[in-house]
């Protein structure tokens, strides 16, 4: 087979076909080192295909199938077919768009496996699945499978800016070379672009929602024009953050009203000037009215009448809106918890077809753990998406260990009751509780220029995670966790089976050291890193932690039940009676929604305030454990990988005991309570732990 393609495509076939040099192990390779397949070089497979030419993604499908087969699989083979490339089962009809089907089956002592699906795109999907499954371990001699993507949208949030640096970035500056763009095409846009392919990825919005209006200028949609046709091949589609008072800024208008002709027109335009720039541009992410940015509330406006008018800009073109539902005011004395619903339940049924209303998953802000937004279930007539944060700005950021797949798995199954038992939050954002077609999840990306991508070995699991969990919510997030293990490390059961023993707690882990029982928001000032419950300083109430700990003499927690805030109205009347009882409410949330007495008794007979402090120590015991397990593993790990995550852990648990003993003392200066048995008292007085500081911490706060 001749492989006809354009430059840009055979640039990027150039980069899958380079054989495998010797290098250090430092991370950049991902979950796609394909360790194996060099073994399997001396033969190649036999592919049976369509002609590739003006088939792209078709291309890249073959290529990465040669580069990735391990030796085990190079003596079978394969067969790469669409309906329009004949020999269709009828059993594949209901494939969607992006979906494929693998099966395998000997035949004259080879193993024959087809890959199918209605698309070039989907055929690339099966190929990196069947990879997955190759260096995994799996029999690729029985297969029979079928998957399609549960959600239309999956998008990673990039929270880039123009200057290179990264708001609530933890691996180094924006990979985007926005100077250089768009003659230099960095060959990392490629492999970005790659390695999203690999987990479903299929958009990017390359710039911070904290917008400067520049990036709707004709310099840097030609920018982002030539991102876009690097990820083409791929299935990716980019997105833009629109700066609301855009208009304004660039257009020289009075105002940006959303019901002014004059700007309506104008953003009608700019989309007409970005199509004609990048002709499957995905659309627009709002952030409007929230933190200090301009929007429609500006001009008496509702959020949905803003997030129209955009839509009608953008519906000839056939892009969406991404409008994001994080929005709280100063100067509104209402729960913080409560001012998103508060804002866009009015609205519900209100918003174009071609809005998604972009909701994150808990009310305050990506915390260690959050309730479910009482959003999702609310509003059955509104596309809702899910936002995630995979950088992780209040969980240790690069240095701790904390695999966020359970958490991203705890908010998609925790159930709305919104029609009863199994109106799970997965329900609400694939679209089929509420029968929505246009379906979206995000995720704020952990991605930057450092070698690993992440920061670290382990915060590339979350990035993979999210990717896998947007093609389908109901995976297992300990089965994701087994094959990003065998795939980054080694598919020796005992490897995968000790990294898995250490991703699963810690989560859970970190939640005990940090926020443990409900307690939310804790962090100080310094970036979100290192505790700060004592904070009240900052001038906005809802950005110090005593508004959420509510800590004093008598007890701590923030009660929301119908005798304080009132949210737990905001949930379904069934929840919310669980809610208005502290008994009835579970302990991992109880202090999100109540204020109790120290001396509460919790399930185990223990009061609230030894059994705070338990969980403290057991945060604390839980990194050194995982140090150990680490330790163990040394053998069975590469130099440069192995002392990286080994000085990480140390880190971790130097922050872990730090987290333990500042909250402890400052808890103890307000109720002078004795520790309970066994447990040892912090290491300084409170006055030490309050001068500390971390000026510099990263993340471009």
């Amino acid at each position: 087979m001749i492989l006809r393609m354009p430059l840009g495509l055979a640039a990027a076939l150039s980069l899958l076909s380079l054989p495998f040099a010797a290098r250090a192990e430092d991370g950049h390779q991902l979950w796609l080192r394909y360790p194996s397949a060099a073994v399997g070089r001396a033969g190649s497979a036999a592919i049976s295909a369509p002609d590739t030419h003006n088939r792209p993604s078709l291309a890249l499908a073959i290529a990465e199938l040669q580069r990735g087969l391990p030796a085990r699989a190079r003596q079978g083979r394969f067969h790469l077919t669409t309906p329009a490339d004949g020999s269709w089962p009828a059993r594949y009809d209901g494939l969607g768009t992006d979906g494929f089907a693998l099966s395998s089956r000997k035949l004259a002592g080879r193993t024959e496996t087809r890959i199918a699906a209605k698309t070039d795109l989907g055929l690339l999907y099966g190929v990196f699945h069947y990879l997955r499954l190759a260096h995994s371990g799996a029999d690729l001699g029985r297969l029979d499978l079928v998957s399609s993507p549960r959600i239309a949208l999956r998008v990673l949030d990039h929270w880039d800016n123009l200057d290179g640096t990264v708001e609530r970035g933890y691996a180094g500056a924006s990979i985007w070379d926005w100077w250089r763009l768009p003659d230099w095409r960095d060959p990392i846009y490629t492999e970005y672009a790659r390695a999203n392919a690999s987990v479903g990825i299929n958009g990017a919005v390359l710039n911070n929602v904290n917008a400067k209006a520049d990036s709707l200028t004709a310099p840097y949609i030609a920018k982002a024009a030539a991102l876009a046709d690097v990820f083409r091949p791929w299935g990716i589609k980019v997105y833009l953050s629109a700066r609301w008072s855009a208009p304004i800024e660039l257009g020289g208008l009075k105002t940006a009203d959303p019901l002014d002709p004059a700007v309506a027109a104008w953003w009608r335009a700019k989309a007409d000037e970005i199509y004609r720039a990048i002709p499957d541009f995905g659309g627009f992410l709002v952030k409007a009215n929230s933190e200090g940015q301009p929007g429609p509330a500006d001009y008496h406006r509702t959020h949905a009448q803003g997030a129209n008018m955009l839509a009608d800009a953008l519906r000839p073109h056939g892009g969406v809106v991404m409008w994001r539902a994080f929005v709280y005011a100063h100067d509104n004395p209402e729960d913080r918890a409560k001012q998103a619903y508060n804002d866009f339940k009015p609205l519900d049924g209100q918003f174009a077809d071609n809005v998604l209303v972009q909701v994150k998953n808990g009310a305050i802000d990506f915390q260690p753990r959050e309730p479910f937004h009482p959003l999702f279930g609310a509003m059955p007539r509104t596309n809702l998406m899910m936002e995630f944060q995979i950088t992780k700005e209040y969980l240790g950021q690069s240095t701790h260990l904390t695999y966020l797949g359970p958490l991203f798995s705890e908010a998609l199954h925790a159930d709305t009751l919104a029609q009863g038992k199994g109106s799970t939050v997965a329900r609400v954002v694939d679209g089929s509780l509420d029968g929505h077609r246009l379906t979206g999840i995000a995720g704020v990306a952990n991605i930057g220029a450092n070698r690993d991508w992440s920061g670290s070995i382990f915060n590339q699991a979350d990035w993979y995670a999210f990717g896998r969990l947007a093609w389908d919510p109901d995976l297992s997030p300990k089965a994701i966790a087994r094959e990003w293990a065998a795939q980054t490390f080694s598919p020796a059961p005992k490897v995968v089976d000790a990294v898995t023993a250490i991703m699963m707690p810690s989560r859970e882990v970190a939640v005990d050291y940090m926020t443990p029982l409900g307690l939310a928001h804790q962090m100080s000032v310094y970036g979100h890193y290192g505790p700060g419950p004592w904070v009240n300083t900052l001038a906005r109430p809802e950005w110090n932690p005593v508004y959420y700990n509510r800590a004093d003499a008598q007890g701590i927690g923030f009660d929301r039940t119908a005798s304080g805030s009132n949210a737990i109205a905001q949930y379904a009347p069934a929840i919310a009676a669980r809610l208005a009882r502290p008994e009835a409410t579970d302990e991992k949330d109880l202090l999100w929604f109540h204020h109790l007495p120290w001396t509460y008794r919790m399930r185990d007979g223990a009061t609230l305030w030894d059994d705070l402090v338990r969980h403290y120590d057991r945060g604390v015991a839980g990194v050194e454990s995982m140090q150990a397990q680490w330790q163990a593993l040394k053998p069975a790990m590469d130099a440069e990988r192995f002392e990286k995550t080994r000085v990480f852990l140390t880190i971790q648990r130097r922050d872990a005991q730090l987290w333990r003993d500042a909250s402890i003392a400052y808890w103890q200066s307000l109720n002078h309570l004795p520790l309970p048995a066994g447990s040892a008292p912090p290491a300084h007085d409170l006055g030490w732990y309050k001068a500390l500081s971390f000026p510099y911490a990263p993340g471009n706060p």
